[in-house]
């Protein structure tokens, strides 16, 4: 028997065939980022990262990577969570987040008090340490010109702490030569405004706050004299070893919106401050600067990123960093850098 369909039942197949090419078509990966197996497929991973803090425009890459597409490109969709770097680090540990972006010196701390976690990319390429002073009263403009003031730090178990007596120790000076006064983070900057100290020891991004309300700030950044770093990925062992693509996935996307912030610093901010942290409306400028003279200049690329590629971790500065901590007994005892820190090669 034979059976015969109407011409228009073929035509309306036929074009539903066309409309489902179309819409398959546009859901094609963009070619801005490469695409895992899972991504080029559709299905996607869920993951969450947990990020230092709280939502600021400075974390820009991350969310340019995914509201550019760079994340589900690679097979991710990701959530954000904001945390203290310790409860980050425990909870990566843990697993009950599979990423963090903590402060550099956090993670080492961590590690070695037997947190166990894994930095994949140095994101930071050095701390953002740095002493901060009235450069039109303070007389300071070197860490021997420290001698006999009074220097204020958040906490005595704190990284900054530890820069500060390295500084010291560089020149000859010893904490005992400075009067060292602890005020927490929501009232540092106000007491170094104030005249109540002579110097603070806290983030260099506060300069610019301070240079842009009028205050004759000088800074001396901390990493020419002890190195360190910033906010970097990290994942731990058994993440990396359950699920490598997606951790491979990850940095790419990373990498793709630090590329992309570095092509469009101030739509990025915009976008950053409009989507994610909109406490900052009105400062789209000076953050903008931020990004361009710090970000872009020191923190994210260095000789090491030009040769290595971005979120490449230099293992004898990180060495140097591990063996401060344990000079100045915020651990017990060193470990291998190696341990660590994966490189990049591993990654890719």
């Amino acid at each position: 028997m034979t059976i015969t369909i109407p011409r228009k039942h073929v035509l309306a197949a036929l074009a539903g065939v066309a409309a489902l090419i179309t819409v398959l078509a546009g859901c094609s990966p963009a070619d801005s980022g490469t695409p895992s197996t899972s991504g080029a497929s559709g299905k996607k991973t869920d993951v969450t990262i947990q990020i230092d803090g709280s939502a600021v425009p400075y974390y820009a890459p991350l969310y340019e990577a995914a509201d550019q597409g760079y994340f589900a490109n690679n097979g991710l969709n990701v959530s954000f969570t904001y945390a203290q770097g310790s409860d980050i680090l425990q909870n990566v540990a843990a697993g009950n987040v599979q990423f963090g972006f903590p402060n550099g010196d956090s993670v080492i701390t961590a590690k070695g008090k037997g947190v166990d976690v894994n930095v994949v990319h140095t994101t930071y390429q050095q701390g953002i340490g740095a002493v901060l002073f009235n450069k039109n009263t303070s007389g300071i403009t070197s860490p021997a010109d420290l001698k006999g003031k009074t220097v204020a730090v958040t906490d005595l178990g704190s990284p900054n702490y530890i820069q500060l007596q390295a500084m010291l120790q560089k020149v000859g000076l010893s904490i005992s030569d400075v009067t060292v006064k602890t005020i927490g983070t929501g009232a540092i900057v106000q007491a170094l405004q104030a005249g109540q100290v002579d110097a603070i020891v806290f983030s260099r991004l506060r300069y610019f706050a301070l240079q842009a309300a009028g205050f004759p700030v000088g800074q001396i950044l901390s990493d020419q004299y002890l190195p360190s770093f910033g906010n970097v990925l990290v994942t731990s062992p058994s993440y990396l070893k359950s699920d490598p693509a997606a951790v491979k996935g990850f940095v790419a996307a990373l990498n793709k919106g630090i590329e992309y912030v570095i092509a469009h610093p101030a739509s990025s901010v915009k976008d950053a401050i409009d989507k994610y942290a909109p406490t900052f409306k009105g400062q789209e400028a000076s953050v903008t600067t931020v990004i361009q003279d710090v970000y872009i200049k020191d923190l994210w690329q260095s000789a090491d990123t030009k040769k290595h590629g971005l979120g490449y971790g230099d293992l004898t500065r990180w060495q140097q960093a591990i063996d401060a901590q344990v000079a100045y007994k915020l651990i017990d005892q060193s470990y291998s850098a190696k341990s660590l820190v994966v490189e990049p090669d591993a990654l890719k």
